[in-house]
């Protein structure tokens, strides 16, 4: 009947065809395609009232320190020791500037000089903290739900990738003692980048790395500058803040979480395409 695929009906009543063809699949596929008038109502569809299409969820992205190991208490536990030994104290509010990044405003060196009135020994403090740090965390496992997670999106053929504004020679033997190196298909780190967080470079970089889309991703994250760094960079994120950044103020995360094992992958997975639909 139409052999011209331009031809358009004018009026799909002026082929007195019965109401159930005319509302039938075939029909309605039919007005749809070649734009006709219906009972006198246009069936095209505005371009303007198109519907965005959400796109897939292929790749979780992690932060290291506070998100999948608990380095955040131990950093902060050691400079407080180094401080209280200068007759000083370190506030958390005033710490959490250094939290997630390294690059911002905050010396913890230069803060205790200030306080203490006098110069100290930056490489002699440097050396016997992070062998303090290192003790600390010996014994420490991933945080809780961060396996579990991992091994879900292995399961789900979800890509992984990792932000860290920490040097690859911390990261990479962390990984590694905890068993989780070949979970990561990007590992970035400071060494890559020449801002890290709050700027988004770390996450961009571990995007084009993975070969995703920003809306196609998924951040964990535990600290003020981390969030910021991943909103920034347009993924949807959680933050899961631990003992010392759950002290701090968190702005800006999409979803919050007391620990990651209170919400399995799948669940996060479908807010993250909620809340980008």
């Amino acid at each position: 009947m139409h052999k011209n695929s331009d031809t358009r009906v004018e009026n799909w009543n002026d082929y007195k065809l019965p109401y159930a063809i005319r509302r039938s699949p075939f029909a309605l596929s039919f007005i749809s395609e070649h734009s006709m008038v219906y009972d006198g109502r246009r069936t095209q569809p505005d371009s303007d009232q198109t519907q965005p299409v959400t796109k897939p969820i292929q790749a979780i992205i992690f932060d290291f320190d506070g998100t999948i190991v608990d380095t955040e208490l131990p950093e902060y536990q050691s400079w407080c020791e180094v401080y209280r030994r200068h007759g000083c104290e370190l506030p958390v509010d005033v710490w959490g500037a250094a939290i997630g990044t390294g690059d911002g405003p905050f010396d913890p060196y230069a803060y205790l000089e200030s306080l203490s009135r006098r110069r100290v020994e930056r490489q002699t403090i440097r050396s016997a903290r992070q062998r303090r740090v290192r003790d600390l965390i010996a014994d420490q496992g991933p945080c809780p739900g961060v396996e579990a997670h991992l091994r879900a999106a292995k399961k789900q053929g979800l890509k992984v990738g990792l932000a860290s504004s920490s040097p690859l020679n911390w990261v990479g033997p962390q990984l590694a003692r905890l068993g989780l190196t070949d979970f990561f298909q990007a590992v970035s780190t400071s060494d890559n980048v020449a801002k890290t967080k709050p700027d988004p470079e770390l996450y961009c970089r571990t995007l084009a790395t993975l070969q995703v889309d920003p809306k196609e991703a998924i951040a964990i994250e535990d600290s003020p500058n981390g969030v910021q760094a991943a909103v920034a960079a347009g993924i949807f994120c959680v933050a899961v803040p631990n003992k010392v950044t759950s002290q701090l103020k968190i702005q800006g995360a999409h979803l919050t979480l007391e620990s990651l094992a209170s919400m399995s992958l799948g669940e996060l997975i479908g807010r993250a395409q909620q809340h980008g639909a």
